[in-house]
């Protein structure tokens, strides 16, 4: 749910926009609201969880969801949208960590690997299916459909959590959390994410004050995780090497992963003439490749190691965005958008689940909780700073959306942004997982 939603909210912003006379400005802040507080809390659910049990936050986090998606369903201006949409994040950072931990805290380490494999397989479905899933519900029943479709979702989701799966938490933890440090994540990726949407209509003087603030809160949040007696981002995990080459790839990859997803649906719909329902069904193929190949690449990286398909995914997924980079006005489906999802896909899915299994694999078990919201914070801010940069950089604002022609020179200029990003991401992992890293990822799953 709570992933499904961080893209499914992509195939609507037209809808959106056009119904709630929202700028593009406006419309990166619905999609960026819920990554800002995604991001920024869900290193301290990670923690919560392991403090207070990872099934009672889980809950938790679900029956929050669900009532701010309520309320988004029910929003009646662009900005209660906003603030939504925001409150909605916090639910999700809730409950995002507490679903890997509690599969990592309820299997013999022999039997993870698989476990993680198809948690990481569903997850990218849900990522992926996203789109499709916002098509269908705008076709039938307009965007707020989108949201109100979570609330008996997440009523059989807590029935199905109370019934069948075990309470877990870290024995040793000590009862503190790190609530500075938590502020001073939030406070650092709001100003970032501020300063980014509004350089291209705020002067250039604004810009650079709100991004150096951000820069600096987020500086502060490091030095205060050195001294912190219960840190919500452990410093020393970062002494494996695995554990950061994989971080700084996830921050790569799903930086791309956010920008190319919200731009491409967009793009489908204003240029190329695709209904909602048709660009949604476009990016079909990236489902069908995570749901057959996801644990086939898990079981895979088992083997030889993460450091292969670690490397090869980002770049098949480089490849994946250059094909779609010329889709625009005339563009047919199955010569000018096939192909390219199909390599975008397969490069997903290789990367996916021997990404999850490596940095879980590299931390202690009683970080389990911790480990995962710290890997979901990287990937969240990735998406959240990229959604943020992207479209005013490649000229991208006010009512663009609107403009066939400028939104298509703008896409394809942040298409060949993103395939840079991704074939870093893919150099990372190559340089990062070297033999000895991988040797120890091999061991420790």
């Amino acid at each position: 749910m709570a992933l499904m939603d961080g893209t499914v909210v992509n195939i609507a912003v037209r809808a959106i926009g056009a119904d709630l006379v929202a700028s593009l400005a406006q419309l990166q802040w619905v999609v960026n609201g819920y990554l800002l507080t995604l991001a920024s809390l869900v290193l301290v659910s990670g923690a919560l969880g392991d403090l207070r049990g990872r099934r009672q936050l889980y809950v938790v986090g679900i029956a929050w969801f669900a009532l701010a998606s309520s309320a988004c369903a029910l929003a009646p201006t662009a900005t209660a949208l906003i603030i939504a949409r925001a409150v909605q994040g916090v639910g999700a950072a809730l409950l995002t960590p507490g679903a890997l931990a509690v599969i990592q805290s309820s299997f013999v380490p022999e039997d993870r690997p698989a476990a993680i494999g198809t948690w990481a397989g569903v997850s990218g479905i849900a990522t992926a299916v996203g789109p499709f899933v916002g098509g269908f519900l705008l076709d039938h029943g307009g965007w707020r459909g989108i949201f109100a479709i979570n609330v008996p979702v997440a009523a059989v989701v807590i029935a199905l959590t109370l019934r069948y799966v075990p309470e877990s938490r870290d024995p040793e933890a000590d009862g503190r959390l790190d609530l500075v440090g938590a502020a001073l994540t939030v406070a650092g990726l709001a100003a970032l994410t501020l300063g980014l949407i509004g350089s291209g209509e705020s002067s250039a003087a604004r810009t650079i004050a709100l991004c150096a603030s951000g820069f600096g809160l987020l500086g502060l949040f490091v030095a205060r995780e050195r001294r912190a007696p219960r840190p919500l981002v452990p410093l020393g995990l970062f002494a494996s090497r695995v554990f950061s080459a994989a971080n700084a790839m996830t921050l790569l990859v799903y930086g791309a992963l956010g920008a190319v997803l919200f731009l491409l649906t967009i793009q489908l719909q204003v240029s190329a003439g695709f209904s909602p329902l048709a660009s949604g069904l476009a990016t079909l193929p990236i489902t069908v490749a995570l749901l057959l190949l996801s644990s086939r690449f898990a079981a895979l990286a088992h083997r030889i190691g993460p450091r292969i398909p670690m490397s090869a995914g980002p770049i098949l997924c480089a490849v994946g965005v250059v094909l779609l980079a010329p889709v625009g006005r005339g563009t047919g489906y199955w010569l000018g958008v096939f192909p390219g999802m199909c390599v975008f896909g397969l490069g997903l899915a290789a990367l996916v689940s021997p990404l999850t299994a490596a940095v879980l694999g590299a931390a202690p078990d009683r970080y389990a909780g911790t480990a995962s919201g710290i890997n979901n914070a990287v990937a969240r801010a990735g998406s959240l700073l990229a959604v943020a940069a992207l479209p005013p950089l490649v000229g991208l604002t006010g009512t663009a959306y609107d403009d066939p022609a400028a939104f298509t020179d703008g896409y394809r200029l942040a298409c060949f942004a993103c395939a840079g990003l991704l074939t870093a991401g893919g150099v990372v992992s190559w340089l990062g997982l070297g033999r000895t890293a991988e040797s120890a990822i091999s061991g420790q799953i």
